[in-house]
């Protein structure tokens, strides 16, 4: 079997919801399926590209990103529509958090604070209809911040709360001894989708998909084998020289090994399914979801940006004052 050059974009620095990755890479599994692959991490541009523009432009073939990422290509006609191929986690494990000590310890007093945002076209709007379900305004400020620089803004509490994954985020405070309050999307009558997602283009979807059920395939067997009991811990270990490997020039500390254990037993129940499966996805999640979305009129064809143009593109202040245009579905 001729060997295929594959490129899979991450949506953050290395970190365990990506385990799989670097463990069917680490031990051939991979190779074993005809695939050379390279794990692409955004600290290597500083984050200027995101993972679906960098596979909208053809230059990775894989991207993980939300299940938003997926809407937002799918709105604009001038977009490729990507496609979800697989989730790598079952349940949302992601919370709005602020720290335990600054007295917001619900939503609803998020009003009047920053928010540390990622500039995601919906996530202001989530986040506010978040702090409405909870008895507010839902009038905040939304920062935006350097996106690997997002959860230090918490800490130096430059900002007041910010969206993070429970399993990373989450157990570095933990760690550190850092009182949080999480809130849910589910807790406050937001069904929140997959995320995050594997995503590709329609045309390698179409033109290779033996390559697509081949990554796949390796990935579903790296993400088992890492969340054996048998072999957990060396599965983090694994990670660990892997991720060195891969990225020689990530700053020292990016990775903590105590990180990577703790983290890898809290996900270890949460990427497979009932029937042991890796990525299996639900339509049903995607069309709770999809029509939340809709419902709230949070939809739009317009592209979020900080030089808006006119009947293109506007603020993140405008996406959440209602200024775009919501596309019915």
């Amino acid at each position: 079997m001729a060997t295929t050059a594959v490129s899979v974009a991450l949506d953050w620095t290395p970190n365990t919801n990506h385990v799989g990755f670097y463990i069917a890479q680490a031990r051939g599994i991979y190779a074993q399926h005809g695939l050379s692959v390279s794990i692409i991490s955004p600290h290597s541009d500083n984050y200027s590209q995101t993972p679906a523009s960098k596979v909208a432009s053809k230059t990775a073939t894989f991207g993980l990103g939300p299940s938003e990422t997926i809407f937002s290509y799918h709105l604009p006609p001038q977009r490729p529509k990507l496609v979800a191929v697989a989730t790598v986690l079952q349940e949302d494990l992601s919370s709005i958090v602020t720290l335990r000590e600054s007295g917001i310890d619900r939503p609803q007093k998020l009003d009047g604070k920053k928010y540390a945002s990622y500039g995601a076209r919906f996530e202001g709007r989530i986040v506010q209809q978040m702090i409405q379900q909870d008895g507010g305004k839902g009038d905040f400020e939304e920062i935006v911040p350097k996106k690997l620089g997002i959860w230090n803004t918490l800490l130096e509490k430059v900002a007041d709360a910010t969206w993070i994954f429970s399993g990373w985020e989450g157990c570095s405070a933990s760690i550190a001894g850092i009182q949080l309050n999480e809130f849910q999307l589910s807790s406050y009558g937001i069904p929140y989708g997959y995320s995050p997602v594997v995503f590709s283009h329609p045309s390698t979807l179409q033109e290779f998909p033996d390559v697509v059920r081949r990554f796949l395939r390796a990935t579903s067997l790296g993400f088992i084998w890492a969340t054996m009991e048998a072999t957990i811990s060396e599965a983090a270990n694994l990670f660990l020289e892997q991720v060195c490997k891969e990225h020689p020039d990530l700053p020292k500390g990016t990775v903590p090994a105590e990180l990577v254990h703790r983290s890898l037993e809290f996900l270890k129940d949460h990427f497979l399914d009932s029937k042991s499966a890796w990525g299996v996805m639900e339509d049903q999640k995607w069309e709770e979801y999809l029509t939340w979305l809709n419902k709230e009129q949070l939809l739009t064809s317009y592209i979020q940006s900080r030089n808006p143009v006119s009947g293109v593109s506007v603020t993140l202040d405008d996406l959440r004052s209602g200024l775009s245009l919501c596309n019915k579905i």
